[in-house]
């Protein structure tokens, strides 16, 4: 039908230029002149040769539609009508009496009107395909601490995180180590949350020496602020320099009272779950928690978890007062079991900066009971932190069956407690965040930070730190007549000065020396006599 519409409208476009022109010959016959009778003649004998050369073309259009037209009515009853119209709107004669043999009549006429069923159903087919909704794009850039990918209805969000340190070790003393250099901590992983109520955390160690390279995983319920669900692997909450980052740390390593912490083998972290929450605001924080209390590599080897709580206080946290604003403390508490066939041991003896071991790893088997309270006050630029944390590991049956041993015979149990207090300026007017890295100012080098002052040399920070140890594993003399024996006693305690210069060159980008002054009063190790011991440690990170 389409076709057809279209020859018919051909056929008035070429019959409107015939008719003007018929009607120029008459006008040009009625007033011609006699002076120029003999041009007229020529024009009007030009103008009828095309109108002749019109209409034959137009009766081969009409020859054309006729053939289409009975084509169309051998395959559809219903075919088109084509119906003329006078020049005052009328049906002519002969129109009205309908269709002759089911096809299409074709009459000169210049009006065309097809029929109202066919026209609607081209007005159906010229509609266009409804274009499918596009969705809005996805969010990504850069947040000010990490690169982020957002979906477009902000229900989901991911972003890539991780840091490098790389230290130089030196020492000085009779049988420290050897000097070295050494990648302390190659992380990477991804952080992010489903909705407003699921987080999520990834954290891998490509360069870990103990226990698996999967630090972190864990997914957080956000049930509301004041209690929320955690299960993965992740730190334990015990102690308060457990909870600082080691991007934030104020010395490159933690003090002498983090060998008591759970789980120390594996950088604090045990798989298990915990109940926390911030009351008010944060005044109150709260943790309680089920821990394997081996490590993420070795399952659980007696039926009882390691449970652990904490609580913190910031008793003026939501007020005014800026001198007691930022001032918190607080304790945790946590019990374990051990089991001395498992081959289980007390903890490790070796200080944080590998200088020497001051107590030996000794056979343990019943109840782990760890103890620990805590204190920081910031205000501005300054901080002082400390805490003082005590454990109890029982041996309970820890004897020997080889001939001459002591059997499975009951030992006094292993004591150790230790303290860490520290205190760190800001020397270029940053203020120090508790568990952050200072917003510096005047960056050395690119990129600034967020509203930051433009170049300068950095932010400059110094810090100096005390920290001590002290175990002790009683003396027994076993007088069984199958078994006699004697148990050594250990009592040895260490110190340790630090002293501490931190570079900020930009906010993303940390250079720290550190000078250690370890004083080992009674050594553990045969042959060892007390004495001072010098590390010096230079890190360099950078984090993303």
């Amino acid at each position: 039908m389409r076709s057809l519409t279209m020859l018919l409208a051909l056929v008035l476009l070429c019959m409107a230029p015939s008719t003007l022109a018929q009607s120029q010959v008459e006008d040009a016959s009625a007033t011609a002149q006699p002076a120029s009778a003999s041009a007229s003649k020529q024009e009007v004998n030009e103008l009828r040769q095309e109108v002749i050369e019109q209409r034959k073309t137009i009766e081969e259009l009409k020859a054309i539609v006729q053939k289409l037209a009975e084509s169309k009515s051998q395959t559809d009853a219903s075919s088109a009508q084509i119906k003329q119209v006078a020049g005052d709107g009328t049906l002519a004669a002969g129109a009205a009496g309908g269709v002759d043999g089911g096809g299409a009549h074709l009459v000169d006429t210049v009006l065309m009107q097809p029929d109202p069923v066919a026209e609607a159903a081209m007005v159906d087919q010229q509609q266009p395909a409804a274009q499918p909704r596009k969705e809005p794009p996805l969010t990504a850039g850069w947040n000010g601490e990490h690169f982020f990918i957002r979906s477009p209805d902000g229900q989901f969000s991911i972003s890539p995180y991780g840091y490098v340190q790389a230290d130089y070790l030196a020492y000085k003393g009779d049988g420290a180590p050897a000097n070295t250099f050494v990648v302390r901590r190659a992380r990477f992983g991804f952080q992010g949350n489903y909705g407003s109520h699921f987080d999520f955390a990834l954290l891998v160690d490509a360069n870990s020496t103990t226990g698996a390279i999967v630090r972190d995983v864990y997914l957080n319920l956000r049930i509301r602020p004041e209690f929320q669900f955690q299960a993965g692997q992740f730190k334990e909450p015990f102690a308060q320099e457990t909870a600082i980052g080691d991007t934030n740390l104020d010395f490159t390593e933690r003090g002498l009272q983090s060998l008591l912490y759970p789980c120390a083998v594996t950088a604090y972290r045990c798989p298990g779950i915990t109940l926390h929450g911030d009351i008010d605001h944060g005044v109150m924080q709260w943790w309680a928690g089920a821990f394997n209390g081996r490590g993420g590599v070795t399952n659980n080897v007696v039926n009882e978890p390691e449970v652990v709580g904490r609580l913190r206080f910031y008793p003026w946290r939501n007020t005014n007062n800026d001198w007691f604003k930022d001032l918190a403390f607080g304790g945790s508490v946590s019990y374990g079991h051990s089991r001395g066939l498992s081959g289980d041991l007390s903890f490790s003896g070796t200080i944080p900066d590998q200088t020497y071991t001051f107590f030996p790893s000794l056979p343990i088997n019943g109840p782990i009971a760890r103890y620990e309270g805590e204190f920081s006050y910031l205000k501005g630029s300054y901080a002082v932190r400390g805490e003082y944390v005590q454990l109890q590991d029982q041996r309970d049956g820890v004897g020997s069956l080889q001939a001459g041993g002591l059997g499975f015979l009951t030992y006094p149990g292993i004591g150790a407690k230790a303290w860490n207090i520290s205190t760190t300026y800001l020397l270029t007017g940053e203020k120090r965040p508790e568990n952050g890295t200072p917003r510096v100012k005047r960056s050395l080098f690119g990129p600034d930070t967020p509203g930051g002052q433009g170049r300068g040399w950095g932010a400059w920070e110094i810090g100096v730190r005390y920290s001590g140890i002290q175990a002790n594993a009683p003396a027994a003399n076993l007088l069984a007549y199958y078994t006699p024996g004697f148990v050594p006693q250990y009592n040895d305690h260490t110190d340790q000065i630090t002293f501490g210069v931190n570079w900020y060159l930009n906010y993303w980008v940390k250079y720290q020396f550190n000078v250690d002054i370890n004083q080992l009063h009674q050594p553990s190790t045969i042959g060892q006599v007390p004495q001072n011991f010098y590390a010096l440690e230079q890190n360099l990170q950078f984090r993303f």
